[in-house]
């Protein structure tokens, strides 16, 4: 009877080792505090939840319960990504490149006028100036 359970024991030992998602979670730190994170944020959610007569009005009006919750769905996201393998996308950085210089045009046509007459002559042709002349005479519509 003892070799039996020995054996289970065994057997489950080499099961959980050889599991990849178990070996992960032992070997990877970050996925644990990911995890750690979540359970924290969630936790005090739910308790601030907890605290309130009406918790559907909780979740819905109270802003640090909501940010909780969201920091609880981001947490578990992340250690869900970790967990399957992927990678935290890190932006390119063409895209950063771009970001950077739509920002910086976008602050050089609010700061300086010159930039900004000079776009609007190239997009919608250069201003022309012109004189009104009316070519009706005026009326005297009832000054007496």
């Amino acid at each position: 009877m003892a070799n039996t359970k020995t054996q289970k024991a065994r057997d489950a030992a080499s099961t959980v080792s050889s599991n990849d998602y178990v070996r992960r979670l032992i070997q990877d730190e970050e996925l644990r505090d990911s995890i750690r994170e979540a359970y924290d944020a969630s936790k005090s959610a739910y308790g601030r939840i907890q605290r309130q007569k009406h918790p559907a009005k909780a979740v819905l009006d109270d802003k640090k319960t909501q940010r909780e919750l969201r920091e609880a769905a981001e947490s578990l996201r992340a250690a869900s990504d970790q967990l399957r393998g992927r990678k935290q996308k890190s932006g390119s950085p063409l895209g950063k490149l771009l970001v950077i210089a739509i920002i910086g045009a976008v602050a050089a046509l609010v700061v300086s006028e010159d930039i900004r007459k000079a776009v609007l002559d190239r997009l919608f042709g250069a201003e022309e100036e012109f004189e009104y002349t009316s070519t009706s005479a005026p009326s005297n519509g009832g000054a007496a």
